[in-house]
């Protein structure tokens, strides 16, 4: 006998079905692979070296505007099937496109690094006035293969105390916007332009605002930014080659005394969950937006795996 199945379990699975036929047609790029879940931020970079890195930020609506937005991210770069996919990025532009021999000759020069540089965001220059920014690059984070580039990601809408102070030493702090700083885009520029809850906005395009962290002192804020350490941060940083190692080792004690590190996980859950250190409201974002950063789905594949497997049920 043929087992009857419920009427409404076949309603669900149509619809399913009809959601997942017409996203290959609603305008959005073709992301079967959920590609986009991490890489549609803009910022998202890794270090390769002390003068550069690399960027990992794709702009869906401009992919899908290039002469390869209609195809999946996982057909040309075959050997993507986890994360972290370091070292498997890998190009395969033959694998059922370009076929042709003249396509095949006019491939064969092509510097593929330039592929995407028209779809990424990033920032090229920030200038806070930070003593951190002149022994530490502006992409600094580099040891964490899986959450690198989502950390990296946070220069751009947060200074380092944010995450990095000692709140051991510092009990009665608040987070508020910094003033502007003078930053350089490559692409469009994102973060927020001056201080949200104000309503300011820079016509440039070069200047931001960044969540920081400030102490209550006699009914006063105090940035907790640390821009007064920059000139001896200079002076060490000049003659560095000179110093024993003890001695570098109690300058740079100096520099980092009010700062503390912090496990990914513990980061993450600071910001991304109901117990938040940020009232995102409170700091201009609206109800909905607020929500969206508290629950944030993409914390789950830092925070939970190590490797983290890409299903192809629908590929």
């Amino acid at each position: 006998m043929i087992p009857k199945i419920p009427c409404r379990l076949v309603v669900c699975v149509s619809m399913l079905v009809l959601i997942l036929a017409s996203a290959r047609d609603n305008g959005f790029a073709m992301d079967e692979s959920g590609c986009f879940t991490c890489h549609q931020y803009p910022g998202l970079t890794r270090p390769e070296t002390p003068e550069g890195f690399r960027v990992f930020h794709i702009d869906e609506e401009r992919y899908l505007q290039s002469p390869h937005g209609k195809t999946d991210c996982r057909k040309c770069h075959t050997t993507v099937n986890k994360v972290p996919h370091v070292g498997e990025t890998a190009v395969n532009c033959t694998n059922g496109c370009h076929l042709a021999e003249k396509d095949k000759k006019l491939i064969a020069d092509f510097n593929l690094k330039t592929m995407h540089d028209n779809e990424q965001f990033y920032i090229t220059r920030l200038a806070d006035g930070s003593a951190c920014r002149v022994c530490h690059r502006l992409y600094p984070h580099k040891s964490n293969e899986l959450a690198r580039a989502f950390i990296n990601m946070h220069v751009g809408f947060m200074t380092c105390e944010t995450c990095h102070i000692n709140r051991e030493e510092y009990t009665n702090i608040d987070y508020e916007w910094t003033g502007s700083e003078t930053a350089d885009f490559a692409g469009k520029p994102f973060g927020a332009r001056f201080n949200p809850k104000l309503g300011g906005e820079s016509e440039t395009g070069h200047f931001i605002s960044r969540i920081s962290v400030f102490s209550e002192e006699n009914g006063e804020k105090k940035s907790l930014h640390n821009t007064w350490d920059t000139e001896k941060a200079e002076a060490y940083l000049a003659k560095a080659d000179q110093w024993t190692s003890a001695e570098k080792k109690e300058r740079l004690a100096y520099f980092h005394k009010d700062i503390h590190k912090n496990a990914v996980s513990v980061t993450c859950h600071e910001c991304h969950s109901t117990d938040t250190i940020l009232d995102f409201e409170d700091l201009g974002f609206s109800s909905r937006k607020a929500h969206d950063l508290i629950n944030i789905n993409i914390k789950g594949l830092v925070t939970k795996y190590k490797i983290f497997y890409f299903p192809d049920m629908f590929r």
